[in-house]
């Protein structure tokens, strides 16, 4: 069974800072931040250890990593995150996601999978709680299919893994 290195992803702007975005449909192109509200981790971070919870949880690999752990991999995983923003205004609210990502074997740096996951899921309530638990579950939902993706790549992967 193969190894994969879950690396943080990359994010412009302000998502990759702590502050969390909104756009509004009044204004949406103007990408706009709560002063008051913060996340925890910032979103790519939060977004990668995710990804390497449920990459785990599915056993695609036999051994999910992320660059902390010093392993060795015979898969690397990377990505950008495009968009993970609140959406007030829209009836009902919502939040959305968005990430590209790039499988690639380890050695030769080939690319074995390319892909764009995105999403939207509307918010229970007016409060933060609730725009944090839909995007709980907009984020268990997308890395649910990246892990179904993988999946259907793991006879590959066995049989290509470096030696």
């Amino acid at each position: 069974p193969a190894t994969l290195l879950v690396n943080p992803l990359g994010a412009l702007g302000f998502l990759g800072g702590r502050q969390i975005v909104y756009r509004t449909r009044e204004e949406p192109r103007v990408v706009q931040r709560y002063d008051a509200l913060l996340w925890a981790d910032p979103p790519p971070g939060a977004v990668s250890r995710a990804l390497a919870e449920g990459l785990r949880a599915a056993e695609v690999f036999q051994l999910v990593a992320v660059p902390a752990d010093r392993a060795r991999a015979d898969y690397l995983l990377g990505g950008e995150l495009e968009r993970f923003e609140h959406l007030p205004t829209d009836r009902p609210p919502r939040v959305a996601v968005a990430f590209n990502l790039v499988l690639v074997r380890a050695d030769t740096r080939e690319a074995i999978l390319s892909r764009r996951y995105a999403g939207e899921e509307p918010v229970d309530g007016d409060v933060p709680e609730a725009m944090v638990a839909a995007f709980d579950r907009l984020l268990a939902r997308l890395v649910a299919e990246s892990a179904r993706d993988l999946q259907t790549l793991k006879p590959r992967l066995d049989r290509t893994r470096s030696p």
